[in-house]
């Protein structure tokens, strides 16, 4: 049943008598809390912040004097309290309320300046459960939640970051009713996603990926100039998850990136952190989500030549994703080409100094590479609702291939497979991808007919080939993957014309015998994943 609304209107102006100041991140606390005292106004706190600003010199009260009743239970029991509640709650120009408050000796509070327990840092950094669960603020969501409700009256603080525009708000010692309604929509925010991290956590230790109910909670990192397009409006959101990418990856040079921007870079960093450093320098180079050459080579300069060989048209513009550190050598080769976006796990001071001759080109440090076996979250938003999935970090070490065919592949075309498997993993279905000694030969993504995609990417290596001066395009003794099962023989024949030797798909197709039949036929050695790599 609704509560029936008080209808006592608002007042604009609130002048600020009383404080209650309660933070677990005490970053400019005592700052703020000397210019509150400057100005007149009591300060009320609790617990490690009363001593931090009592040891500071400031005339604070402890929360107990608004109580009369001590903190308990080692902290867990000090503001759950009609002290401290009825402050942030009543209705000041109620008359009951007014009443109440005079007959229990509440004190009107006017700001509440709080912010939470670590949680998610606690659990970003692996903490046990009893103390993970110990770092689950009760009393400070209360107080946020009480504080933002009653914002008519009350002026809500939960970041540092709002402290200076507090200050120049409250510049006569009031604050307005717009700056109260900003307030309260940033606690509300605050609080959901606390809450939601919370129950992301009791999700994952209980096992249970699909949760009743699933909130996804971030904190805006920056507001975008525009989203995919000019005319649509962009938000870039962290989740505090600690996996190295484009989220935590430090901006070394260059302006701000694109909503574009940076979906291509988590797309190119994903797909080159398949690839192991310690075994061999990669690089990716991605268009629009879609890698346009992938290659391994002894070194990271050789590395990035193999795969621009691949499509250097598509890779004009593109994202250039490394999995080891980049050097000057390897700079030197990237700033011959227009590019966007440079992104490696860190970036020699040589290579910094090279980079810089290109001031527009965006350089990131990502201080490490994803593992692409750890487990995570996906989402997507539709009309109506949210599709939630596990990510795909499934990686074809960890399968048993299954030679389906009478000639077994060789041990090169055995690798090429694999290559070839593992950039297929991030290529949009429909995906063919042709590989030839640790590098991409031809690459045909998001097809509606995966004959299109076998073809398209023959062409794009006879293209590459005529570009190169090659006597015949890389496809010629490749071999070629497929994200999902070859439904027909129709997508093989298309590869074997092309000159693919060995062909390496999930399976599971009703024609799969159909399929190995044309393989035998040809001579090209086939084998099944028994695993897809869907990517839409």
């Amino acid at each position: 049943m609704a509560v029936a609304s008080k209808k006592i209107p608002a007042p604009d102006e609130v002048r600020i008598k009383t404080a209650l100041l309660s933070v677990s991140d005490k970053t400019g606390i005592v700052e703020l809390a000397r210019a509150l005292n400057d100005k007149g106004i009591r300060l009320v706190s609790t617990g490690g912040t009363h001593k931090a600003l009592a040891d500071a010199g400031l005339p604070v009260s402890d929360v107990s004097e608004l109580t009369g009743f001590p903190e308990i239970m080692d902290g867990r029991v000090k503001t759950l309290h009609p002290g401290v509640h009825g402050g942030l709650l009543a209705i000041r120009d109620d008359a009951e309320h007014a009443d109440a408050m005079s007959a229990h000796g509440i004190t009107a509070i006017d700001l509440a300046v709080i912010n939470l327990y670590p949680f998610e840092e606690v659990r970003a950094k692996g903490g046990d459960y009893p103390t993970t669960v110990e770092n689950i603020d009760i009393g400070g969501p209360a107080m946020i939640r009480a504080s933002a409700k009653n914002h008519a009256y009350v002026t809500i603080v939960t970041d540092p970051a709002d402290y200076s525009p507090l200050l120049e708000e409250i510049a006569d010692g009031t604050t307005r009713y717009a700056f109260r309604q900003k307030m309260a929509a940033r606690a509300y925010a605050r609080t959901a996603a606390y809450d939601a991290a919370i129950s992301n956590w009791f999700a994952e230790v209980l096992d249970t990926p699909m949760p009743r109910h699933r909130v996804l909670g971030g904190v805006l990192r920056e507001e975008m100039r525009y989203g995919e397009n000019p005319h649509q409006k962009a938000g870039f959101y962290v989740t505090g998850e600690k996996r190295p990418g484009v989220a935590t990856a430090a901006l070394l040079q260059g302006k701000q990136l694109s909503y574009n921007n940076i979906n291509d870079t988590d797309a190119a960093f994903e797909l080159v952190a398949e690839f192991l450093p310690e075994k061999a320098p990669a690089c990716a180079i991605i268009k629009h989500a879609n890698p346009c050459g992938v290659a391994t080579a002894p070194s990271l300069a050789e590395a990035y030549r193999r795969a621009l060989a691949c499509d250097s048209t598509s890779a004009f513009g593109g994202i250039i994703a490394l999995n080891q550190e980049l050097d000057a050598e390897t700079a030197e080769e990237i700033v011959k080409l227009f590019t966007e976006v440079i992104i490696a796990p860190s970036v020699s001071d040589e290579a910094k100094a090279v980079i810089a001759r290109r001031p527009n080109l965006r350089l990131l440090a990502a201080g490490g590479l994803p593992d692409p076996r750890t487990p995570g979250l996906t989402a997507k938003t539709v009309a109506g609702g949210v599709l939630v999935q596990t990510r795909d970090n499934g990686m074809v070490e960890d399968l048993e291939l299954k030679v389906v065919t009478k000639r077994a592949p060789t041990a090169q075309e055995l690798e090429d497979m694999k290559f070839a498997f593992k950039v297929a993993k991030h290529v949009k279905s429909n995906a063919i991808v042709y590989a030839k000694d640790g590098q991409t030969a031809g690459i045909g993504a998001g097809q509606m007919s995966r004959v299109d995609s076998a073809r398209i990417a023959a062409i794009k290596a006879e293209e590459a080939a005529k570009a190169l001066g090659l006597a015949e395009p890389l496809t010629r003794g490749s071999a070629v993957a497929s994200e999902a099962f070859l439904p027909f023989a129709d997508g093989l024949l298309s590869a074997i014309a092309a000159g693919a030797t060995a062909v390496i798909q999930p399976g599971g197709s009703m024609r799969d015998e159909e399929v190995i039949a044309a393989a035998n036929e040809h001579d090209v050695a086939m084998v099944f994943t028994g695993m897809r790599h869907f990517r839409h």
